[in-house]
């Protein structure tokens, strides 16, 4: 089974694998620019109260995805 950013615990790191094509092209494209790159390490700090948004750091800084942001995203 494949697994998401969506799925990742807080105080877990995972890296990029691949997006899913069924995702939003404009926001992989803006993501890409942020640094959200295959082979890039995400450390999940924190996931808000109903699972939505999940912060994380990314090349040196922090910031919130929301779940359907994050489930096109694979990792491991």
């Amino acid at each position: 089974m494949t697994k998401t950013l969506k799925d990742a615990k807080p105080g877990e790191t995972v890296t990029i694998v691949k997006y899913h094509e069924s995702g939003d092209v404009d926001l992989r494209r803006h993501l890409l620019g942020m640094g959200f790159v295959k082979g890039a390490k995400i450390q999940i700090k924190k996931v808000a109260a109903l699972g939505d948004p999940i912060e994380m750091s990314i090349k040196g800084y922090d910031v919130c995805l929301r779940k359907e942001e994050a489930e096109n995203i694979e990792v491991e």
